[in-house]
């Protein structure tokens, strides 16, 4: 029977390099994809279970955090990534309004999503609430004549791709003052080829006002921030994890302020 013969990079002789290269029969590979498409197919289940179990403990969270003052900007401004997109300051005294954040799964496929900002009266907008939409808009023309199998999973599902079956839409905000709108004061900066991300991300209210999102800021907010929003408010998640800081016996006594998160060390 047929087969390939793949070899690792750099591999040299066989004679002194004896596992550098392997024979791989067709039938082997075959079995290897079938394999892998297998366990992708667990994933996908494993992951919507996950998120169906987790919508009522979000549910039952967010009036929570809802009522502690600042809470989302907070948890937002202790993520790294994010806090680089907003380091404007006149962008960290707009998110000082907002007071919930809300993730949206599509039903048909719930790695697609929208997040909701819901922010305060405020000097900056008129808009209650701005959102990020994340459509789900499958790459393969027969996507929509598939049968689903038992488990709801369709081929496209199970070869589902954020580059090619996603779609990130924009939305206009409405600014009270249009000539001091933050992202007319600081737009996004062109990186030198048309094909290249921004060079700055500008004002992050440009994640709003832009259809796409060049620094995947949607994907850290519904992936990390969100479901360990809490965490990232105490400082105790991501980059604000720092092993050598020793607590402090008066950290209770301590205040959370916008600009200079309080950061924590985990306890184990």
């Amino acid at each position: 029977m047929a087969g390939t013969k793949r070899a690792s990079p750099g591999a040299g002789n066989e004679k002194d390099e004896p596992i550098s290269s392997v024979f791989l029969s067709e039938e082997d590979a075959e079995k290897l994809t079938e394999a892998r498409k297998d366990l992708q197919r667990t994933e996908i289940i494993l992951e919507r279970n996950s998120q169906l179990l987790l919508g009522p403990v979000y549910e039952r969270r967010r009036p929570i955090v809802k009522a502690i003052q600042k809470f989302w900007p907070i948890a937002l401004m202790n993520h790294g990534m994010f806090a680089i997109h907003a380091q404007h300051k006149a962008d960290q005294l707009a998110l000082s309004y907002l007071e919930d954040l809300w993730i949206k799964r599509d039903p048909k496929e719930r790695r697609c999503f929208t997040i909701e900002f819901n922010f305060k009266e405020n000097p900056y907008f008129t808009n209650t609430m701005l959102h990020k939409e994340y459509k789900y808009v499958p790459s393969k023309p027969t996507a929509a004549d598939e049968t689903p199998d038992a488990d709801g999973l369709t081929p496209s599902i199970i070869d589902f791709s954020w580059e090619q079956d996603v779609k990130s839409l924009s939305m206009k905000i409405d600014w009270k003052d249009p000539d001091n709108a933050l992202t007319k004061l600081y737009p996004r900066e062109k990186g030198e080829d048309d094909d290249d991300d921004p060079a700055e991300s500008g004002s992050f209210f440009n994640y709003f006002e832009h259809e796409d999102d060049p620094f995947e800021i949607g994907l850290s907010i519904s992936n990390e921030i969100f479901p360990d929003a809490i965490d990232y408010f105490l400082g105790e998640a991501g980059d604000n994890l720092d092993s050598d800081d020793e607590e402090d016996d008066d950290d209770d006594a301590d205040e959370i302020d916008l600009e200079q998160p309080k950061s924590k060390k985990r306890k184990v």
